[in-house]
């Protein structure tokens, strides 16, 4: 697929910014990781390539990419092809990196070509605050919230540019180069910067960093190694990768490892030479080992409920540093002379929708905290360098919200506060998942995954209980989730971030480019047709420095025209319809902790809470769905007792609660009513393997796909019945390193 160039440019390989374009073969690389792009929108690059600062007319690409005979609409495809170039390239039309429209005219390529890093770099974000007590609360829907956390990792929004500086003689190289269906889950750098020592589903290795040489470590049985869905801390925390520590002697490190079906994690003390790992605690996850080896830092718990905890290197002492409600921590870290712990704290306000992430300081003999930094985008992975830098990832400006990268701030000695400006040390795409820092803090290990959670379609056979492979009906590499179908069942109706925000989009099936339905700045989750199917409601959520702090409801007719509001409320979690002749609607909301159900009208407003019998089993952490009758829901909690999975089946008609048990998975995830009213899609986990079943209500289960090397999630029924919309996860995660910095 090469393309001709006036200026003799065919075959060659293009360089502009972090991109690469191999004009021969038509590939499009970046930071040396293929990009996928189709052919047209590739050879638009080429066209431009060859003419950087130039215009191309729009007709000149016409007459480029489309003969003469051929039949198309030429305005809507070569649209679309521009569009697919600028996601591909990280770009924008309204802040343009690379191609900038020349109204009227054409594309002109803005950026120089042939010179690797000659474009500009992205501005750097402010001054982190002093003063964090005056909090930066987000917003994340329950409905949206895991799928969001294990993409974008408690990273929401970024803050207006300012200067920054980058070291000059910096060195960067890969240490791991696994394939997405091996990714990296645990990592570890040694002190002394020799070893690596790292697990992924097929062992637990240690590498030597300077030659590559990596021998496998033997372990007992029963160390499983966990898959994407198996791990439920990786997957709460959304970094899908947990770090280890070495002890001083570089000889030995601690782990925390998912022994059993279902354990959370263990602490376990591992000899880099083989044998019989030891156990420390029973329960603990990303530990950190005290610079004279003497202590350890880890956290306990799981989800939104996480303390730190110390104690002494054999295990023995074990003391809660933390006691607070609805917390979640990022891998502690000493500072290098062992007097304090810093770590990434998110607190919860009164509903998951609100949280704020800042960097605390700890005196690990009085528990005192001292937040000293709050900044929005802040990621969970931390850092602390013996000349008291403090590492810290930070979330990209849109359209690159779905890459974080690596920045430090000097931190003075008394751990009180921080100083001067920001500085970028990495600028790759992925997210970033840990980091690891030798003693002397010239070497630093860092993982980074994608993550890329898309659209598929599976067709259904009469009776249900089997369905075809599913298929992929999203292209783009953004984050797309299904919540819903149009009436006659023939589109998919999904939110996805292509354009810097969540918006509402609908495709057709055997389609290849969305319609955007519902746009604009402000977050927009989970969208669900009305009874009739006449209107779409959806849940709006402002913008991080918008005006308002509430939740909107709102309706839209399935046709188009203005919205209208339906309720506002900052604590809306979740809300169904369901099918006439029911007109049976039901939201949920989450505060202090508690879940709520009421009836509402899509046009009327909010109507009475509905008055369960077992009130106390409702909390942030269930998920439920409303039958298609409208006389039941489905709710399933994350807290039944390991390895008994089960949801309660709640009469709307005073009749009593069952409870279902759920064969086939060990945990539920998310669950949804199949069309005919008659079984439910539970989407579960299994150590090392996602799974989606169909449930009856006798508990019968069928497992209907497995998945060993991707996430999946809810399941969307069409209207009739023959299809469900889903949507799994791909990506990748690998560790570089970085010298010099």
């Amino acid at each position: 697929m090469a393309t001709a160039s006036s200026n003799g440019s065919q075959y060659q390989k293009l360089r502009f910014g972090l991109f690469e374009a191999d004009l021969r073969t038509g590939e499009l690389f970046r930071d040396g990781s293929k990009v996928r792009l189709q052919e047209q929108p590739f050879q638009i690059l080429a066209m431009l390539l060859d003419r950087p600062g130039e215009v191309v007319t729009r007709e000149q690409m016409r007459d480029a990419l489309w003969p003469a005979d051929t039949f198309v609409d030429f305005d809507h495809s070569l649209n679309a092809a521009i569009r697919r170039l600028r996601d591909a390239l990280g770009d924008s039309a309204e802040n343009p990196r690379f191609v900038a429209t020349v109204a009227r005219r054409g594309y002109r390529f803005i950026a120089p070509v042939d010179g690797a890093g000659s474009v500009p770099q992205p501005a750097g974000p402010p001054v982190p605050e002093i003063a964090p007590k005056k909090p930066l609360w987000r917003r994340l829907p329950w409905a949206i919230g895991i799928a969001a956390v294990l993409v974008i990792g408690i990273s929401i929004g970024f803050h207006a540019a300012r200067r920054f500086s980058t070291p000059a003689q910096l060195s960067k190289r890969r240490l791991t180069a696994n394939p997405p269906d091996v990714p990296v889950r645990m990592s570890a750098l040694s002190g002394d910067g020799r070893y690596l020592a790292f697990a992924d589903p097929t062992g637990f290795y240690i590498r030597e960093v300077n030659s590559g040489e990596t021998h496998s470590l033997p372990l007992p049985q029963g160390f499983a190694l966990p898959g994407p869905a198996g791990y439920p801390f990786i997957a709460m925390t959304g970094t899908e990768a947990a770090t280890g520590s070495w002890f001083p002697d570089n000889n030995h490190f601690v782990f925390s490892w998912p022994i059993g079906e279902f354990a959370l994690g263990s602490l376990w003390d591992i000899s880099a030479f083989g044998g019989t790992p030891r156990k420390l605690s029973d329960r603990g996850q990303e530990p950190a080992v005290s610079p004279d080896g003497t202590q350890i830092v880890y956290i306990t718990g799981a989800e939104f409920n996480q303390e730190l905890w110390l104690m002494q290197s054999n295990g023995e002492n074990r003391r809660k540093l933390t006691s607070q409600p609805s917390r979640l921590y990022g891998a502690p870290v000493w500072s290098p002379d062992g007097k304090h712990i810093a770590t990434v704290e998110v607190s919860y306000g009164e509903s998951l929708m609100k949280f704020n992430p800042q960097v605390d300081i700890i005196d690990p003999v009085s528990g005192r905290t001292n937040p000293i930094m709050s900044l929005e985008g802040l990621g969970i992975p931390i850092a602390w360098t013996p000349d008291n830098r403090l590492l810290y990832s930070l979330q990209e400006p849109s359209p690159n919200q779905n890459d974080s990268n690596l920045w430090f701030i000097h931190i003075d000695p008394s751990a009180e506060r921080t100083w001067g400006q920001p500085t970028r040390l990495t600028n790759d795409p992925g997210i970033i998942a840990s980091i690891n820092i030798t003693r002397d803090g010239k070497k630093l290990a860092y993982s980074k995954h994608t993550i890329q959670p898309d659209v598929f379609i599976a067709e259904l056979d009469p009776s249900g209980t089997r369905f075809s492979t599913p298929q992929r009906l999203t292209l783009d590499e953004r984050q797309d989730y299904p919540y819903g179908w149009t009436p006659d069942s023939k589109a998919v109706i999904f939110t996805s971030d292509r354009n810097g925000s969540f918006n509402i989009f609908k495709q057709a099936i055997g389609t290849f480019e969305p319609e955007l339905f519902i746009g604009g700045k402000e977050q927009i989750f989970a969208s669900r047709l009305t009874p009739d199917g006449a209107s779409l409601i959806y849940l709006v959520t402002p913008p991080p420095h918008g005006p308002g702090t509430s939740s909107r409801l709102m309706r839209v007719s399935i046709g188009g025209g203005p919205p209208q509001l339906v309720y506002e409320d900052p604590f809306i979690d979740n809300f169904q319809c369901a099918r006439l002749p029911s007109k049976v609607c039901v939201l949920s909301t989450v505060k202090n902790g508690e879940l709520s159900l009421f009836y509402f009208d899509p046009v009327r407003g909010l109507g009475n809470r509905i008055q369960l019998a077992s009130p106390a089993e409702l909390h942030y952490k269930s998920n439920w769905t409303l039958s298609p009758d409208g006389k039941s829901i489905a709710i399933a909690s994350k807290d039944t007792p390991p390895g008994q999975p089960a949801f309660a089946l709640v009469s709307l008609n005073g009749g009593p609660t069952r409870t279902i048990p759920v064969r086939d998975c060990h945990r539920i995830n998310f669950i949804d009513w199949a069309a005919d009213g008659k079984t439910l899609w539970v989407g579960g986990s299994q150590l090392g393997k996602s799974v989606l079943l169909s449930v009856d209500l006798h508990g019968n289960s069928k497992p209907m796909l497995t998945e060993s090397n991707m996430n999946l999630g809810w399941a969307i029924p069409s209207p009739d019945g023959r299809r469900i919309a889903l949507w799994k996860d791909s990506g990748s995660l690998n560790v570089w390193l970085l010298e010099n910095f």
